[in-house]
């Protein structure tokens, strides 16, 4: 992340301007449990279909963030990096696009993905993965990338990146399903050992020794 500096700005102003974004940060966050998994914290429920009242969901917050407001809410939409969020067509609605451990129908299409998508993990969860495949957890789907460099980028958020491709097109024949979110994560139940197959980013010698019969490329 770029480092800003504001030599011309007084310390308490700079103070006061971080102090803001790590705010906005936090509702972010508060923002996606709720929508994404306990809307109860702040007394709301949510449709089937995962949308939640933006009027509500504003005065809920408020309670632990006093400073949230509709503009807030709209400025933590459109910059999110990863797109989390949408509004319905007259904001008064928002929901989450995919991540959900509660289980809601976010109306997903089916769609046919490339021959190969990735799942970006962590050296810790390798073993795992060998051996019960690619699983939701507490999610409702497993999350796949449509390139290596986003897959490295969610990898790193664990810990030491590691690859795995998915021969989706494989899937595909022995029917498989995959959704693509309104964020551009696709999405699948599961993904069985079989399917994958492991690129390591620097810790080839670490598995080797760990686990001989993982397939390297």
């Amino acid at each position: 992340m770029r480092k800003e500096y504001y030599s011309d700005i007084p310390a308490d102003v700079e103070r006061s301007i971080h102090y803001q974004r790590k705010e906005k940060e936090n509702i972010g966050k508060y923002l996606a449990l709720i929508l994404r998994h306990k809307p109860e914290v702040i007394g709301i429920s949510l449709d089937e279909h995962g949308w939640g009242n933006v009027e509500d969901i504003i005065k809920g917050i408020r309670k632990q963030y006093p400073q949230m407001s509709m503009k807030l809410l709209e400025e933590i939409v459109a910059t999110d990096s990863k797109g989390r969020y949408s509004f319905n067509g007259d904001k008064t609605c928002i929901r989450a696009n995919q991540g959900h451990s509660i289980h809601v129908d976010v109306e997903l299409k089916e769609v046919i993905p490339p021959d190969i998508l990735y799942h970006g993990t962590a050296v810790k969860y390798v073993l795992g993965i060998k051996d019960k495949g690619l699983i939701p957890k507490s999610r409702l789907y497993v999350h796949l990338s449509k390139d290596v460099d986003t897959a490295v980028k969610v990898g790193k958020r664990h810990g030491d990146p590691v690859i795995f491709e998915v021969d989706t097109k494989q899937m595909i024949k022995d029917g498989y399903q995959f959704y693509l979110s309104e964020n551009d994560v696709w999405l699948t139940k599961e993904v069985p050992v079989q399917y994958l197959k492991m690129k390591a980013l620097g810790q080839e010698k670490w598995l080797e020794d760990c686990q001989p019969d993982i397939d390297l490329d």
